[in-house]
């Protein structure tokens, strides 16, 4: 598969098609028979494999509402070559988490219910409507971009008469729901392992999707990058990585803080199953790639930011995997391992997503230097083809 504006990615059609049809005939098989026929899931550990990929993907779509109040609000507009690519980024996401969710439920014909039977004390109402809400707003936010590839601007100029508003309502959606997702396991502090239980759970959800979000970004930038021509030129880059450092730190800080206030220290001086899940999460995703971002040789350098980059997110999936799986585990009496249906069908869902993106940047003005709306969201700069698709620019990997 090739194209203008995405990396040469050989081989990855036939895999996705496998991917695809495999979750298909899995989905079908959930619906078919239900989910304690098909899942390993029970009364006993209720939520698995799915939840964690809902908080993992809503996470790394917080690149959307960040760069977007980046740019709009705060006005930093050199980032602006970014917008539509993160804000394609967090639509795909969202989409794909309100399909595992429906997937998820166990009584799927009932996913209107929040809409019309409101419970204001329940987190998960909070959050149905945040997700709701926000998927709407990131829907008007895509709209130009397929409105001016058929020529039809006059949507287009209602779109940016309500831009500044619907862009502060967005940010604010974002916010309360990556927060929110954290609250969900305030209700279980005597279930949820003391390396993770904490009360600053929302605040520690909302700070890690900012470095998870801004490093996808990052990662998408040195992919989709060639030569002397970089789809998110080098200072850019390095700014945003300063930005990921100081998030970082934060997160480190206050999670190590809270774990000594609490007394949850002592968890980490034995090795067991839950310390070594927490030395994982810590080391890769925040620690070592806090301490590569320190030096500015990495920064600039397209290697060292892919992997500094990369980190942050394998780091971030271990978190909430700990947080949704690891820590509500009772080990090794009670413990949880997803079935096959549930991981083709994650593994389909995550298909659909990469063919999704592919696709629309294929067919729409993605990384091109249309406007959409004018004041609304820009983008200047194009992207280059990449030879290789999981190297950071296709082998040129020194410093710019």
């Amino acid at each position: 598969m090739s194209f203008p504006g995405l990396p040469r990615m050989t081989g990855w059609r036939p895999i996705a098609t496998i991917l695809i049809l495999a979750g298909a005939v899995a989905a079908t098989a959930r619906f078919a028979f239900g989910l304690g026929a098909t899942t390993n899931l029970s009364d006993a550990f209720p939520w698995g494999l799915w939840i964690g990929f809902d908080f993992l993907g809503i996470g790394l779509a917080a690149s959307g509402f960040t760069i977007v109040a980046a740019v709009n609000l705060f006005h930093a507009k050199e980032y602006e070559p970014i917008v539509r690519p993160a804000i394609l980024t967090a639509f795909i996401g969202y989409l794909l988490v309100v399909l595992v969710l429906i997937i998820d439920l166990g009584r799927p014909d009932h996913f209107w219910h929040p809409m019309v039977m409101w419970n204001p004390k329940s987190v998960m109402c909070e959050i149905s409507w945040c997700l709701m809400l926000y998927t709407t707003v990131l829907s008007l936010e895509f709209a130009p971009i397929i409105l001016e590839k058929f020529n039809i601007h006059a949507p287009i100029k209602w779109i940016h008469a309500i831009s500044l508003p619907l862009m502060i309502f967005g940010v604010l959606l974002s916010t309360l729901h990556q927060s929110s997702f954290g609250s969900l396991y305030l209700i279980v502090p005597n279930r949820l392992h003391a390396l993770w239980y904490t009360p600053l759970l929302p605040v520690l959800f909302f700070v890690s999707c900012i470095a998870s979000g801004i490093s996808m970004v990052i990662l998408e930038s040195l992919i989709l990058s060639r030569g002397g021509r970089d789809y998110l030129p080098t200072p850019l880059r390095a700014n945003l990585a300063k930005i990921i450092a100081v998030t970082l730190a934060v997160y480190t800080v206050v999670r190590l803080q809270d774990l000594l206030a609490r007394g949850a220290l002592r968890e980490l001086t034995t090795l067991t199953y839950y310390s070594l899940a927490f030395y994982a999460e810590l080391l890769i995703g925040f620690v070592i790639p806090f301490a590569l971002l320190l030096v500015e040789r990495i920064r600039t350098s397209r290697r060292g930011l892919y992997a500094a980059s990369l980190m942050v997110v394998v780091g971030f999936a271990f978190n909430r995997m700990n947080t949704a799986i690891t820590g509500l585990e009772q080990y090794p009496t009670q413990t949880y391992f997803p079935s096959l249906i549930e991981v083709f069908i994650m593994l389909g869902i995550t298909a659909v997503g990469f063919s999704a993106f592919s696709f629309i940047v294929k067919h729409f003005p993605i990384f091109e230097g249309a406007a959409v709306a004018p004041g609304l969201h820009h983008t200047a700069v194009a992207a280059q083809a990449n030879p290789g698709f999981l190297s950071p620019d296709g082998g040129d990997l020194e410093p710019s």
